[in-house]
């Protein structure tokens, strides 16, 4: 296994691109054939069944949601310009992606300037102009809209369309991570929104886009299809459809991978217990790559029982995250104490290291007048030291792990009870407006190639108290909230760096969460398929699914 791990490591100087440490102006090149002379390419052919986990069920990309909607999204939507595998930024809606050279920024990053394309229509054949990028700026700043981001924009002054194919706007402070928040800011119609309350609108359950595929049909619980749009301005779509396949019991899905039923296996992928076997099939590519999600126990930290630090330092001493990774995920993640993979520029390798010791967690408990009654569960001023855990209902590791987790934390006189949920509902209202006790979850709480974590951990960004954003801890940091604010606003990496540092060190220090590991993940496809590509900057395994092909 430390052969595969060591085949896909990563250089520093890719790192260095990868996660933003070039800082706002290291844009690179656009990929090679998004033109309009794609045009002349074979008509799209076959179609590609991606599985995943967990089912899609938010189709307005601005409307609060999780990564696996957004598998929809990038076949969908575009935004203005998108990342690389590189760390790269290159242009989609927009002719370039703006700079201080070419122009489209100023040198003190205030004011910004976007060109976009002339040849691109929605899919139901309007005009895509300016109107439509202002009103989508627009709406994710509208209080009465359900907005999932509002982080960034909200330094957006005199945004003002200059013509069809142009638009400026000014920022009233710098922002750093406003480009990589830009990229993963999908645009919308404005005319499918004219006279509806955007949270309701019909686009909600059946999208346009300008994407290289058009929404066809969702059968809910099963499948979603898409069906190539002959109009796109870009390179693609080379395939007829794509179905985008729910299948919750992660052992079916490597089932049907392995018997040709899915051709690729995509989020939450190849679990590592079918790894050996996997790598081994006829015609399929299989690989471990490093991806920026990191699994965790979460709380909430708006319940009595884990307002109190004591509680939350001693049930990490009680977790053996070393056990559930060599027991159940054979050894593939690396156990980690921060929300920042490790191939970041921003990675604080210093944090203190976890120590499993069910003496200590429950020596703390007793200092801090946790005291257990008669059923062995503690207790302090009323409240007792019992609480929910959840997670995906058919993900077997996660299972098996939560009776891991079970079994240690009775041991230091706490009652863990399990109350699993299907994905729609689990990672519903549920997650998002923070109704959990405590949640297994694996997150990439990064914006593309950049550090910034507002959306998440940004006291704001609480749903459950009228934010937006995914704060679901409910956390609250004066001193976190100041340091993001900051972090923001820096452009020198080494200085961004400082405060990301620091972050991760409070995060450390309050744990709102238990890191456990670092994904190391294992998607797997049909070798006939081309144009897959893993990309450790976005959040989803269809983000070029537009180049995705048949050979």
């Amino acid at each position: 296994m430390t052969q595969d791990k060591t085949r896909f490591s990563i250089s520093r100087r890719q790192t260095l691109m990868m996660m933003g440490a070039a800082g706002v102006t290291a844009f690179g090149p656009g990929l090679a054939g998004l033109t309009g002379a794609a045009r002349a390419q074979d008509a799209p052919k076959g179609q590609v069944v991606v599985g995943f986990s967990q089912e899609p069920t938010v189709f307005n990309p601005h409307l609060l949601h999780i990564e696996v909607d957004e598998g929809v999204h990038y076949a969908i939507f575009d935004p203005l310009f998108d990342v690389d595998t590189e760390g790269k930024f290159y242009p989609l809606l927009a002719t370039e992606v703006p700079t201080v050279d070419n122009g489209g920024i100023s040198a003190d990053g205030l004011n910004w300037k976007i060109t976009l394309r002339d040849d691109v229509k929605w899919h139901d054949g309007t005009p895509f102009t300016a109107e439509d990028v202002k009103f989508t700026l627009e709406l994710l700043m509208n209080p009465d809209f359900r907005s999932w981001r509002r982080t960034g924009h909200e330094h957006v002054r005199d945004l003002t369309v200059v013509s069809p194919t142009e638009l400026t706007w000014r920022m009233d402070k710098p922002f750093a991570p406003y480009a990589a928040i830009l990229a993963s800011t999908f645009i919308v119609p404005k005319h499918a929104f004219e006279g509806v309350d955007p949270n309701e609108a019909p686009f909600n359950n059946a999208p346009i886009g300008t994407g290289a595929f058009k929404w066809q049909e969702r059968v809910a619980g099963d499948h979603i299809e898409l069906v190539a749009n002959p109009d796109y301005f870009g390179d693609g779509p080379y395939l007829e459809r794509v179905v985008l396949k729910y299948i919750p019991d992660m052992t079916v899905l490597y089932t049907q991978f392995k018997t040709g039923d899915i051709d690729v296996a995509a989020l939450q992928w190849i679990t590592p217990d079918h790894y050996e076997e996997a790598k081994g099939l006829e015609g399929r590519a299989v690989e471990i790559v490093g991806n920026a999600f990191f699994e965790s126990l979460t709380f909430n930290m708006s319940k009595p029982q884990f307002q109190d630090l004591a509680v939350r330092q001693a049930l990490y001493h009680a977790l053996d995250k070393q056990a559930i990774i060599d027991a159940l995920y054979y050894g593939v993640p690396s156990v980690t104490e921060t929300y920042m993979p490790r191939e970041s520029f921003y990675y604080n390798p210093d944090l203190p290291q976890h120590e499993f010791n069910i003496e200590k967690a429950n020596a703390i408990l007793d200092e801090a007048g946790w005291v257990r009654g008669a059923d062995g569960i503690r207790e302090k001023g009323g409240v007792r030291l019992a609480f929910t855990n959840s997670t995906t209902a058919g993900n077997h590791l996660r299972e098996q792990a939560q009776q891991f987790i079970q079994q240690t934390f009775r041991e230091v006189g706490a009652e863990m009870t399990i109350s699993n949920l299907p994905p729609a509902v689990m990672w519903g209202d549920y997650w998002m407006m923070s109704q959990f006790d405590t949640v297994i979850v694996g997150l990439n709480v990064l914006t593309g190639p950049d550090p910034e974590s507002s959306d998440y951990f940004m006291s704001t960004s609480a749903g459950a108290t009228g934010g937006a954003g995914q704060n679901t801890w409910v956390y609250n940091n004066p001193e976190v909230d100041e340091l993001l604010k900051k972090g923001a606003e820096l452009v020198n990496p080494d200085d961004r760096k400082a405060v990301y540092l620091k972050i991760q060190e409070i995060l450390r220090s309050d744990l709102p969460f238990l890191p456990i590991f670092q994904y190391a993940v294992i998607p797997g496809y049909k070798t006939g398929l081309q144009g897959y590509a893993s990309n450790i900057n976005n959040r989803i395994d269809t983000w070029n699914i537009r180049s995705w092909r048949w050979v």
